[in-house]
């Protein structure tokens, strides 16, 4: 009797996609580029999301693997790009659940009415990190109600931001200035270049999904599918819930903590309307922390048993197989990060979210700066391997169509994290600090954990390539014997004499 499988259909692949991508936290710091950003998401939907989305399609039905993001860049160039790049795809994401966890106390306030104190603030704020903790020790083929409901209520609480901001308008006008100049970029405007990283940021997550394939009905027909199509549909939904935003708050007034809320708040007042966007909210804020949580400790574990992360990232449960060791030091990180905020420092104490969000965005985005050439030196070392799907460019538009977008990575970088004008050395000052000193943890976790490596893994060549492509065919030419040498058996058995059974044991591969 074989074990049935749950599947994912292409429709909860997209839900799925959805689930992951869209980040309705991200929606009101987006919102404060101002009408601007109608020109930016057109433009690295075009120049970003397109060439990155079909990178990371080609790469995750080309390589079947566990390890997706990591996997890819390690095959590339070796342990110590893998190593690094597990460490900042990881590290993001204590930092995100912390950081989302600020949110909860002061919107409970919004509802109820109350005025929340610093020990029931981190009381609440914990209790998030350790649900979500606990959440992601699910499998994931068990878990399809978090990552459909999670996308449903998203895009209803971003068609809701968008519906509300038109009857806005229409009954009291505009809150900012909607002339033609203004829908422009300003690239003198060094606060909305500023949260360009969010536009990036939230196009991010496709290759999570690869590590779905396994629970997949056709992963490769759908995953390029879902990743095209639920790009353009999250970059449509932001969109529509930013104008939702800007219609009743100015770009320049737009809190990158609260502004959606906020944004609501103006619209309808503290009416149930209110109540119901905010509970809904909240309840995304787990959906997505779930979500992410399948992808980004699979991979820590994936690496950890590579000699790439600390061993303690490798402990998985014995019955369901998840990466429980890495889910606990996320909930650690994410409370010691908690826990400074009674600091007098204005950035920690007055701007927590922003400055731990931002520093959650940088480093996903520096994890995936090396996809690029890493995409460049598998096609060149193995060429030989089938691709169901391959990226559309070939020769110098292939080589553009890749550069642009690690160029927009790295500028997006700069703008978030470094002071361009006096006004911002206050607020991104300890952002740099804490990126530097994650950056240097990192290279510490790097030489520590490869003490346990025998050998130094430094990237495919053609004749390393050759050789894996050789022995992976070999095994799927087994696996594809074997039940016939099964099926053999039984006949004979079935032929044989009464009273008598003769079966030959087949040779097996």
């Amino acid at each position: 009797m074989t074990e049935s499988k749950k599947k994912f259909s292409f429709i909860s692949v997209i839900l799925s996609v959805i689930c992951v991508v869209f980040v309705a936290e991200a929606a009101a710091p987006a919102a404060a580029i101002g009408n601007a950003q109608f020109f930016w998401w057109i433009f690295l939907i075009v120049t970003f999301l397109l060439p990155y989305g079909m990178v990371v399609a080609e790469l995750g039905t080309t390589y079947d693997s566990d390890g997706g993001l990591y996997d890819w860049i390690r095959d590339a160039f070796g342990d110590k790009w893998g190593s690094r790049v597990s460490w900042y795809y990881w590290i993001n994401f204590p930092l995100w659940i912390a950081s989302l966890a600020t949110l909860f106390p002061d919107i409970l306030g919004m509802v109820f009415g109350v005025e929340i104190g610093l020990v029931p603030m981190l009381v609440i704020e914990l209790a998030f990190v350790w649900i979500v903790v606990l959440m992601s020790f699910s499998k994931v083929s068990d878990a399809a109600w978090i990552l459909n409901g999670g996308a449903v209520l998203k895009v209803a609480i971003a068609v809701a931001v968008g519906a509300l901001g038109i009857w806005f308008a229409m009954n009291n006008g505009f809150a900012g200035d909607m002339s033609v100049q203004t829908f422009l970029p300003d690239l003198t405007n060094t606060s909305a270049l500023t949260y360009l990283s969010i536009i990036l940021f939230n196009f991010m997550g496709f290759e999570v999904i690869c590590t779905f394939a396994g629970d997949m009905q056709n992963p490769a027909r759908d995953i390029p599918k879902a990743i095209i199509l639920g790009g353009l549909a999250i970059g449509a939904i932001y969109l529509f819930c930013g104008f939702g935003i800007g219609a009743a708050i100015p770009a320049d007034q737009i809190d990158p903590d609260f502004g959606m809320i906020m944004a609501v708040q103006t619209m309808v007042g503290s009416s149930p309307i209110f109540s119901i966007i905010c509970i809904a909210f909240l309840i995304t804020l787990f959906a997505n922390m779930a979500s992410w949580s399948f992808g980004v400790n699979s991979v820590a574990s994936y690496a950890a048993k590579h000699g790439n992360m600390p061993k303690v990232f490798a402990h998985e449960n014995e019955k369901s197989g998840m990466p429980t060791g890495a889910a606990v030091v996320n909930g650690v990180v994410a409370t010691l990060t908690l826990l400074l905020q009674p600091v007098p420092i204005p950035a920690i104490s007055e701007g927590i979210f922003w400055m731990l969000f931002s520093m959650n965005v940088v480093f996903l985005l520096i994890s995936y700066i090396p996809m690029f050439p890493a995409f460049l030196k598998l096609r060149k070392v193995d060429s030989q391997r089938e691709r169901v799907f391959k990226f559309p460019f070939k020769g110098t538009l292939m080589i553009v169509a890749l550069a642009v977008p690690a160029i927009e990575l790295v500028l997006s970088i700069i703008a978030t994290i470094v002071p361009l004008s006096g006004a911002e050395v206050a607020d991104k000052l300890p952002i740099l600090i804490g990126v530097v000193v994650f950056i240097v943890l990192g290279e510490v976790v790097r030489v520590w954990s490869a003490r346990g490596r025998e050998d130094e893994y430094r990237g495919l060549t053609p004749e390393l390539a050759a050789q894996r492509l050789a022995e992976e065919t070999a095994d799927e030419t087994s696996d594809e014997a074997e039940p016939a040498h099964v099926e053999a058996a039984a006949v004979a058995a079935a032929a044989a004499p009464a009273g008598r059974v003769a079966v030959e044991a087949a040779p097996t591969a």
